[in-house]
């Protein structure tokens, strides 16, 4: 008589249950078993990342698949699997208790997620395996990020560099209004000189999938807030969805003098005033637009710290003429915009202003 086979045999063969990309959000803990290279590129927002093959073992296996054969490199990599999941279970699972709920996923809903999908069921997890892996779930943020924003009404900040955009945003968020910061998501502020010490931008997919992730928070039947933005940020694009629908949204012009718009970039860029030879490179890049003999002007200045003039003979000469050109061309509510005074650089101030806007009835939108 055939003995009867253990839960662990019985699992091995059964089909793991599986989710699609919509039901993200039923799972609480969501597993990347893909390499930490590809985990870094771009993941599911929130999840973990247990690889059942590292970078170098990764390597390995494709190095035998090539030279040796295509059998020699299942068995390898089988086995690499095996001890890495041996190792999790050990270790980072051990916690869970019996009613843990895991989402598995990897590049596309193959064989490394559905190995550890199918040991944690067969211990008694009820671990799902994402349906089409890691590809079917950026299908779904490419499709989301094309049809949310016209879910929204938008109030855009509009105005010239330096009148403070950025530093009202993180006011009205404080406030408890909702926020669109683009520049945030995308770890830039949007101009030539607007790299963040220390703060490497995300990829392409990155960047969309915390834009996905911040839009899916989003209260549509509330205004949101954004600034007026390119279409691209810094080395990342924005989709153009976004894009259209920040044009065509109400605007608030954010005016203020000259004296207190370089005084907010001062503080706003002070890594510049720290480290001055990060300005050259960057500002070199403008001699095709204004000359050389400018750009050297420009570089006197900051050797010798004269700061204010060369902040307000940027603004002059190229800030403000090339953004007043982009804003008219591609704004259409830009000539209708609420005047909005900025007229200090506190937290009090940006407090005021962020409770006079949420309570403003703004010019109606194209």
């Amino acid at each position: 008589m055939r003995a009867r086979a253990g839960p662990f045999e019985y699992s091995m063969n059964a089909r793991p249950d599986s989710a699609a990309p919509a039901e993200l959000p039923q799972f609480g803990h969501i597993l990347d078993v893909r390499s930490p290279s590809e985990f870094a590129l771009d993941h599911v927002p929130g999840a973990l990342n247990v690889p059942v093959l590292d970078d170098l073992e990764r390597a390995r296996v494709g190095t035998v698949y090539v030279h040796d054969s295509p059998f020699a490199a299942r068995k390898l990599g089988a086995a690499l699997v095996a001890g890495n999941i041996a190792r999790h279970v050990e270790t980072r699972f051990r916690h869970h208790d019996r009613h843990w709920k895991p989402l598995v996923y990897c590049w596309r809903g193959g064989q490394r997620s559905g190995a550890l999908t199918t040991v944690l069921r067969a211990i008694g997890w009820d671990a799902r395996q994402l349906e089409g892996g890691y590809r079917a779930w950026r299908r779904q943020v490419v499709a989301d990020l094309e049809a949310w924003p016209a879910r929204f009404e938008i109030r855009v900040l509009c105005g010239l560099t330096g009148t403070g955009k950025s530093r009202l945003l993180r006011a009205l968020a404080q406030y408890g209004e909702q926020v669109l910061d683009l520049e945030s998501l995308a770890a830039h502020r949007g101009s030539i000189l607007g790299d963040l010490p220390g703060e490497p931008q995300p990829s392409q997919k990155r960047f969309e999938s915390r834009l996905w992730d911040w839009l899916r928070r989003l209260d549509a039947s509330r205004p949101v807030y954004a600034e007026s933005e390119s279409p691209r940020v810094g080395a990342v694009r924005v989709p153009e969805a976004v894009v259209q629908r920040l044009r065509a949204s109400a605007c608030l012009r954010l005016e203020a003098p000259m004296a207190l718009r370089v005084a907010l970039l001062r503080r706003e860029y002070n890594h510049y005033l720290d480290q001055p030879h990060l300005l050259e490179p960057r500002l070199r890049v403008l001699a095709v637009q204004h000359g050389h003999g400018r750009v050297r002007a420009w570089l006197d200045l900051a050797a010798h710290g004269q700061w204010d003039a060369l902040v307000a003979d940027l603004l002059e000469r190229h800030y403000d003429p090339a953004y007043l050109r982009s804003i008219g061309r591609h704004f259409a509510a830009w000539d209708r915009a609420l005047p909005v005074p900025v007229t200090a650089d506190t937290d009090e101030s940006w407090s005021a202003l962020a409770r006079a806007l949420a309570a403003a009835a703004l010019p109606a939108a194209a």
